[in-house]
């Protein structure tokens, strides 16, 4: 499949020039609508017009201008920019190579391809990218887009060079305001992390798909035929607010994901929960003569309470070894 570049240059490696052509390495495919008019269904769309005179623009009128005060804007044309001195302006200048495991994730936004742009390129594209297979480094470039300079990151990807566009350092705001209060945690609540983290392990994420476009698309189809609107399926999830105990959610976590993949010698099965002790505590259950002369005996207030919830426990045990 023919890809219509987005840009055309080249790499700029020591005295080694790549010529290339910049293409889209991802696509859109989310579900795009448009604005209507309800009572009609016709398009609704964007007008341009000046604030001062009420007047709608066509392109031709639209220009770009930068505002320094407050109702005071200069004016800056195409023309200006592009005469703006700015070496990077065809060339993507290799300035360095660093450990790939250096490059935070955060600072990398656009992905692209780099076609090798003529038999030209050829050799010095495989060279360069051969040096970057066999290295664990990533080159760092500098490169202009769209009237600004550009930080990037080349690196291979299935045979082909990637340029991986990327945030200036000082545009990374830092997160240490965002950070929660210092809490405990404990050591065995960090293993438990781990081997839940170990059994959710995959190798590959191809599986991984839009669910929501997915029903989207199936929505719109339905009402394109006429037809009933899908059911919405329950997500089971928490409601918001509920006080969840980490180690157990960890625990029942950890032995979800075991039987997810059917471990320990077993297919993978679904087994009925025990109750908990909320339900234990609502299940009558028969009281022996000790208990009863226990709880003639059992002192007012908070100790009662917690008697309560120790006998709930003993019955709940008793009728579980019974069954």
């Amino acid at each position: 499949m023919s890809l219509r570049p987005l840009w055309a240059g080249a790499i700029s490696f020591g005295l080694v020039t790549i010529p290339v052509k910049v293409v889209s390495a991802t696509e859109d495919h989310d579900v795009h609508f448009h604005r209507v008019h309800l009572a009609d269904m016709g398009r609704v769309r964007t007008r341009k017009v000046c604030e001062l005179d009420d007047q709608v623009l066509s392109q031709d009128e639209i220009g770009k201008g930068y505002e320094i005060a407050k109702d005071q804007t200069v004016p800056v044309t195409d023309e200006e920019l592009e005469q703006m001195p700015l070496p990077t302006a065809k060339a993507i200048e290799i300035a360095a190579f660093t450990d790939a495991g250096s490059i935070d994730p955060v600072r990398i936004s656009d992905s692209y391809y780099l076609a090798a742009d003529g038999q030209v390129a050829a050799k010095p594209y495989a060279l360069l990218r051969k040096a970057l297979g066999r290295s664990s480094k990533v080159a760092v470039a500098k490169f202009a887009w769209h009237g600004r300079e550009r930080l990037g990151l080349l690196r291979v990807r299935e045979g082909a060079i990637v340029l991986h566009s990327m945030k200036w350092p000082d545009e990374v705001r830092s997160p240490e305001s965002l950070a929660p209060r210092e809490v405990e945690v404990g050591e065995d609540e960090i293993a438990q992390a781990l081997q839940l983290a170990d059994r959710m392990t995959i190798e590959d994420l191809s599986g991984f798909r839009d669910e929501y476009r997915e029903a989207l698309e199936g929505m719109i189809a339905a009402k394109a035929d006429g037809k009933p609107l899908p059911a919405i399926a329950e997500d089971g999830k928490r409601e918001q607010g509920e006080v969840v105990d980490l180690m157990a959610a960890l625990n029942d976590s950890v032995a979800a994901a075991k039987e997810s993949r059917g471990e320990d010698g077993a297919d993978a099965t679904v087994h009925e929960m025990r109750p908990s002790q909320k339900a234990a505590r609502k299940t009558p259950a028969k009281k022996t003569a000790s208990s009863k002369s226990a709880a003639a005996k059992k002192p007012s207030g908070r100790s009662s309470s917690t008697s309560k919830k120790t006998l709930g426990k003993k019955a709940a045990a008793k009728k579980c070894s019974a069954s």
